[in-house]
């Protein structure tokens, strides 16, 4: 029946070029293991096109060093991970073919502190060549590092300190006209993508559509129309990352609907940990709860135009046109039930002090923080705009586990929870005091600036 429907739609409509960007989520981000992952650090994922061997660099072994792991299909789980032997080394980049690997090191020969490289072989089965550094005209005196080849293999990208950048740390790029041509000097990416802070770890879409890096303690996107537009202003990923922890390396997939990457989140197995999170298109164009005929229409409505709530495929952040790419995704999902979605959790705690968070209406603040109401002390809300923020109940204390039986007079944690009901900037302030103390400056305050958008 989905074919069916499929075909009369393909067979009634026509076709046109415009550009759009398409609607999509993150799924709950997963730990990728203990197989994978070390007691150490494990960072910088990437998979080879076909999605059945993953390269990323660790230093289990007492230096940072690039690992393989492999899978019979990409429903399987990934095997023990072997050292390729390249000595101390990171950031692998695997080309399209498979058969080069780009990488950076600070082994001798090179032209600065860090250099990009490149090991090649001639069969998927060969062994790796003697790595070769990429020259002085794409390597300099400073930093250089995590490349990241297109799949063409025509433009690297890489993150370097080089002068010559709105940064300390920036995004640069270099190309060349075909595979045996030499790279032409590098570029920076300017202010559009590279920040006056540390912008590194770039890694290009398949379809060369989106670019994905990591900028302070997030991972961030940026899109652009065809491979000959800019790069539009970078977005920073809905990745539930906890406040205590940074997330950086991405690595995505080919087919674009899974993003991985490394961070320092809690519940992995060593300090730096691999982590990965599924790519979601929206396909309830309508949004109410079921994936059918309605939303088809929808797609029908917008033929040949760049709506980017239909442009849907082949990648989720779409192709630039309502086309029959977009309904063979709707088709993969027709007749699903959509549960509604929970309001989205931004959690902060006393490390988050003095700075500004972003919401969407809609969201949940939740902040934590160290209280011991036995000595009577407990964190009060000061005076707030409740047309912006609006608390949820009343604060839930949560006593510190340190697993033995709870102790009379330990302390713990005060939760408040807030939801944004309404756009404006507030100050959310609260204070740490006993209640009758009336007139006595509070031991201690906590402060965020709110923006909802």
């Amino acid at each position: 029946m989905k074919r069916t429907i499929l075909l009369i739609l393909i067979l009634a409509l026509g076709f046109a070029t415009e550009v759009a960007n398409a609607d999509f989520t993150f799924g709950m981000p997963t730990n990728l293991g203990p197989t994978i992952n070390s007691s150490s650090g494990d960072a910088q994922p990437d998979f080879s096109m076909d999605g059945l061997s993953l390269f990323f660099d660790s230093d289990r072994s007492g230096t940072w060093e690039i690992w393989m792991t492999t899978r019979a299909t990409k429903e399987d789980p990934c095997g023990e991970p072997l050292n390729l032997g390249l000595g101390e080394s990171g950031g692998p980049c695997i080309s399209t073919d498979g058969l080069s690997l780009f990488f950076h090191s600070v082994r001798s020969g090179g032209s600065g502190r860090t250099d990009l490289w490149v090991t090649m072989r001639a069969e998927k089965d060969d062994t790796w060549s003697t790595p070769a550094n990429l020259g002085p005209v794409v390597n300099s005196s400073s930093y250089d590092y995590h490349p990241e080849v297109s799949s063409d293999g025509l433009t690297l990208y890489f993150q370097s300190n080089r002068p010559g950048g709105p940064g300390g740390n920036d995004l640069w790029m270099t190309t060349r006209s075909t595979k045996d041509d030499p790279w032409n000097t590098p570029v920076n990416l300017r202010s559009t993508i590279n920040t006056s802070g540390w912008d590194g770890h770039p890694n290009i879409s398949a379809d060369g559509l989106a670019l994905f890096f990591a900028s302070g303690d997030d991972i961030v996107m940026s899109t652009r129309a065809t491979t000959d537009d800019d790069w539009g202003i970078p977005v920073k990923l809905n990745l539930a990352r906890p406040s205590s922890a940074w997330d950086a390396g991405p690595g995505i997939s080919t087919d674009g609907l899974i993003l991985s990457f490394c961070s320092t989140r809690p519940g992995g197995v060593g300090d730096i940990d691999l982590w990965q999170a599924p790519i979601i298109p929206v396909v309830d164009l309508n949004a109410d709860g079921i994936v059918d005929s309605a939303d088809m229409c929808i797609i029908v409505d917008y033929w040949g135009t760049n709506e980017s709530l239909c442009d849907i495929g082949p990648m989720p952040w779409g192709d630039g046109i309502v086309d029959v790419q977009d309904l063979i995704v709707l088709a993969e999902h027709l007749f699903e039930g959509i549960p509604p979605e929970e309001p989205e959790e931004v959690n902060i705690d006393e490390n988050d002090a003095d700075s500004q968070v972003e919401l969407e209406q809609g969201q949940i603040l939740v902040v934590t923080l160290e209280s011991n109401p036995t000595t009577g002390y407990r964190w009060e809300l000061a005076e707030t705009q409740e047309s912006i923020l609006e608390q949820m109940g009343e604060a839930e204390f949560k006593q510190s586990d340190t697993g033995e039986p709870p102790l009379v007079g330990a302390g713990g944690w005060e939760i408040f929870s807030f939801k944004a009901i309404s756009a404006g900037q507030m100050t959310l302030q609260l204070g740490y005091h006993r209640p009758w103390e009336e007139g006595v400056e509070p031991v201690k305050t906590f402060s965020i600036q709110v923006v909802v958008n």
